[in-house]
């Protein structure tokens, strides 16, 4: 069940032919929609922009985007000059806001194909992501009817090497598992590190590290990698999330997490039967484990995996976490 949020955009929205559970009528602090829907449980909401008070302040949609997770956020913006601006939307695509749209049909759309970071990436404002919508309704039926103009597809961003020092360190995390813990494990390590040393981390493709409000956490794209990574050479130790990112050579060193509980790893080896034999020459790290030394060892005879260490659950609002000294001392970081 979905729930709504309307001011100007009332009766465009209750005309959608959606069930709806709750529905909030008129303008908004943040904090009243976050107050109210923050251990509300719902499938969609879909929000009026008009309906958050003082909605040209990307502050406000930044604490509604900490707060609420918005990948289950459909956001209908008005045709405001501001909302409009190449600005205003690259601070939605920034803050993790991938659904919106101004009219109707994007919302119906929404509902069934939600965006990714990918889908938005380039795109300027509300009328490119018009096209954009407009564009995967072609690709999904294989034909172009004569009254879509479908956009140009941006060619890719040939990658440049960062320039490395000599002395700096670029160490990429991925996750071989689903939610293996890259993005939490980066942030421990640099409030660690940083104790001693001059570190950065960046995540490629998302907005995760938004959540942590912590400095030199930076999010790009991949195209902008390099360029970001170049910009911080007087960095010790530059800490990469990875995430869907392939191109390995970016980094002095990789470590892949696995979360070696018995449901991730058979979803694992499901989804890709050949995946142990891929990674047997790897850097593997068993995150949020919960296996005693005898079942690690079990776990490397089992798979054939070289297994570089083991970091248990760890409370990531701690200090002097041992779990992540350790490692850090493996690794020599």
């Amino acid at each position: 069940m979905n729930v709504m949020v309307y001011n100007k955009f009332k009766e465009e929205l209750l005309g959608l032919k959606i069930e709806v559970m709750k529905s909030l009528e008129g303008v908004y602090n943040v904090d009243e929609i976050i107050d109210t829907f923050t251990n509300f449980y719902y499938d969609k909401m879909i929000l009026d922009i008009t309906a958050i008070r003082d909605y040209q302040n990307v502050d406000n949609l930044q604490k509604l985007a900490m707060n609420i997770n918005m990948e289950n956020v459909i956001v209908l913006l008005d045709d405001t000059p501001e909302t409009n601006s190449e600005s205003y939307i690259s601070s939605l695509v920034s803050l993790g806001i991938y659904n919106f749209t101004k009219n109707v049909d994007g919302i119906n759309y929404l509902l069934v194909h939600p965006h990714s970071y990918r889908d938005v990436v380039n795109v300027k404002g509300v009328q490119d992501m018009s096209q954009v919508n407009q564009a995967n309704q072609v690709n999904q039926t294989n034909s172009t009817p004569s009254n879509v103009q479908v956009p140009t597809p941006v060619a890719p961003v040939m990658q440049e090497m960062p320039a490395n020092n000599g002395r700096m360190k670029i160490i990429g995390f991925k996750n071989i598992t689903n939610h293996a813990g890259a993005t939490t494990l980066i942030y421990m390590l640099k409030k660690e590190l940083q104790k001693t040393k001059n570190v950065a981390a960046i995540e490629v493709n998302r907005v995760d590290f938004l959540y942590f409000n912590e400095k030199n956490m930076i999010s790009t794209t991949s195209q902008d990698l390099a360029r970001e990574i170049n910009s911080r050479n007087t960095c010790d130790i530059i800490l990469v999330d990875l995430n869907d990112y392939e191109d390995l050579n970016i980094c002095s060193e990789v470590y892949f997490l696995i979360e070696p509980s018995t449901i991730m790893v058979n979803r694992m080896l499901k989804k890709n039967k050949g995946i142990l034999e891929s990674l047997s020459r790897d850097k593997i790290v068993l995150n949020k484990c919960i296996l005693s030394k005898q079942d690690v060892a079990t776990f490397e005879y089992e798979t054939k995996l070289k297994v570089i260490d083991a970091i248990p659950y760890v409370d990531d609002r701690q200090d002097n976490i041992a779990g992540i000294k350790n490692f850090i001392g493996k690794v020599n970081m």
